[in-house]
This record gives C-alpha cells, structure tokens and sequence, in this order.
C-alpha cells in the first residue's frame, strides 16, 4: 500500500475534540527525538506533513491526518521530555493516557523506539501500561541507518530478552529508517491488513449514528 493522498484534519487538546470516530485510526508515540515526524512523513510520502524540530518536544497536542479518506493517522506528543515545565509535562501525560484508553476507533499504537539506545526503563513502563489496559501495540525501531546491522541486531535481541521477562509474547516489530525508507512498505501493509475489515465496519458504524 502506498498513501496517494494525505492531509492534515485538526490539533487537539483532548481526545474528545478529536475528529468523529468513524475511520479506523493508528496512533504514533514514543520519547521525544525519536524521529517520530520524519517515520510519518515517509509514511506519508510527503515531507512537510507532521513538522519536524530540532528541538526535543515540539509535538504538543493530539495531531489527526487524514490518509486516502479512509484513515487517521495520529501524531501524539513525544514522553520523557525533562525541559518541559513539571505541570506541562503532567498535562502532556493526561492528554496521551486519556487519548490511548478512550478513543474509541484506536486500532493500535505504534511505538518508536531509537534503536541506538538500550532498553529504557521509561519505554518498558509505558509498554506495561498499554498492556495493562489491553490497548494493541507495535514497536517501530527508528534510525536503521545510525548503526551497522550487526550492532542493530544487538540491540534488537537485548530488547527482546527484556520484554520476554514480563511478556508471554512479543508485540509485532518494525525497523525502519525515514531517511533511507526502510520500513514504509512493512508498516503500512501492516495498516493495510488492519483496515481491511475494519473500514467498512466503522462505515457502518457512522450510518448508524446519523440516521
């Protein structure tokens, strides 16, 4: 699958002002400077769709696009970014936690993951309480092209082992580079697999509501 046509829908500041849940939605999270505007811009294949910053935390409020007229794609503020004022960053959490739980056309959550560093207590705590919740997730390694294949493939076991301590299971993973595309057709046939039923359900689901 390849996205034609994308387009930016609103910015939030809670999930209930977010648009009607009638299109399947996939949300994008994961700790500030993660890559996570580039991922969705070659997902997007457009490169001004979600802005990218030098400046860790830039995102600061639940971000919709519109992708084909037939899904959400969700822009969700980066966690664990310790310049942010302490009242600010318990709203940023509110305004994540509150969306994940409660927005009722969330098919699932990828989370990106620099896969330069090793396992970070505050990714692993927050995989938990996805779990927790029962909320659908994936992980998306980001910055392929930051490290060899052989150092990559290091890090990628250590994860796995850390989550095998806590996990019967592991979630689906991606790998993925924004500046060399790594990943785009893995990810969003992924999506695609997803929506293949479940659009015309949420279709169905709208008319229901209307009339």
């Amino acid at each position: 699958m390849m996205i034609k046509k994308a387009e930016f829908v609103t910015s939030s500041q809670k999930y209930t002002d977010c648009p009607p849940p009638f299109k399947p939605e996939y949300a994008f999270i994961g700790r500030s400077n993660v890559g996570k505007s580039s991922l969705i811009n070659m997902l997007a294949n457009k490169k001004a769709l979600a802005k990218t910053s030098s400046t860790p935390g830039k995102t600061q409020l639940i971000n919709t696009f519109e992708m084909d007229d037939t899904w959400y794609l969700t822009d969700l503020p980066g966690y664990g970014f310790a310049k942010a004022p302490k009242g600010v960053r318990g709203g940023f959490n509110k305004m994540i936690y509150d969306y994940i739980e409660f927005r009722k056309n969330l098919v699932n959550v990828f989370l990106l993951i620099d896969s330069r560093h090793k396992p970070q207590a505050i990714d692993l705590q927050f995989m938990q309480w996805l779990g927790n919740k029962g909320i659908p997730f994936s992980i998306v390694f980001t910055k392929l092209d930051k490290l060899s294949s052989t150092e990559f493939q290091k890090n990628l076991n250590n994860y796995k082992t850390e989550l095998l301590k806590s996990w019967e299971e592991l979630p689906v993973i991606f790998s993925s580079s924004a500046s060399s595309q790594i990943g785009k057709l893995e990810i969003l046939g992924y999506i695609d697999s997803l929506n293949e039923h479940l659009v015309d359900e949420f279709k169905k689901e709208q008319y229901k509501k209307e009339y």
